[in-house]
């Protein structure tokens, strides 16, 4: 178990504005139920599910926010960076705190032996540190029930609790961190010729703390690692 000195994700409560139809949102899908007869509702909802089932088969690959750098939040220090990770028994912990209906929905699609980059965000130089492994499927996060953590939800109730956590452990160093600077760079050429990151997520979906990734586009990003900045 992972020490309590530390976060997983910024600790917002709401999912993101700028939902797409691959984002499972709890809060999107009730939104877009709107004032619709049932029969349109019924084929809209039989179309929607069938494009998350295919969006999610699609996932295999993640990326996944923390906060390399101490930051005071109710008196906790929420620091937690891929060498925090590194030096914990197992190199495993648990990826606790996610506080977003999209950002947990993923991790509720994540299986067993799955990579994802350890993403370094809200310090001085954001991006890729390292990379990590699904050691354990989504459960119940404990921290929404303990009132001293930082991460405390009190409309969760045990007997129906809102947020989920999976364990993951560290693999490897990138070769080079890969700053959020340059992925951009690469994001707006991408964008114009129809590259592997011209939809990456880390700038179509910025405020979520866990992301998909296509097979193309982390495989685009890890060949970075042997490639000199731009």
């Amino acid at each position: 178990m992972p020490p309590k000195k530390r976060t997983r994700s910024k600790s917002t409560k709401h999912a993101d504005a700028d939902a797409q139809h691959c984002e499972g949102s709890d809060d999107v899908a009730q939104l877009k139920t709107g004032k619709r007869n049932r029969s349109a509702a019924v084929t809209s909802d039989v179309e929607k599910n069938k494009n998350d089932d295919a969006c999610k088969s699609s996932y295999s690959h993640w990326l996944m926010k923390s906060e390399p750098e101490s930051r005071i939040e109710n008196g906790v220090d929420v620091k937690f960076g891929i060498e925090d990770l590194k030096a914990l028994p197992r190199q495993t912990g648990c990826w606790d705190g996610v506080r977003n209906y999209q950002a947990r929905n993923f991790m509720r699609d994540m299986k067993v032996g799955q990579q994802a980059f350890f993403y370094h965000s809200n310090c001085k130089e954001p991006g890729i540190a390292g990379l990590m492994k699904i050691v354990k499927e989504a459960y119940v996060d404990h921290t929404q029930f303990d009132k001293k953590d930082v991460h405390y939800d009190p409309s969760s109730k045990a007997d129906n609790p809102k947020w989920s956590m999976v364990d993951v452990q560290f693999e490897r160093m990138t070769k080079r961190f890969i700053p959020l600077t340059e992925l951009k760079k690469y994001h707006l050429q991408h964008k114009a010729k129809g590259r592997p990151l011209k939809d990456m997520a880390v700038f179509t979906r910025a405020r979520l703390s866990v992301q998909p990734l296509t097979a193309e586009e982390f495989d685009f990003v890890l060949s970075l690692e042997n490639e000199d900045p731009i």
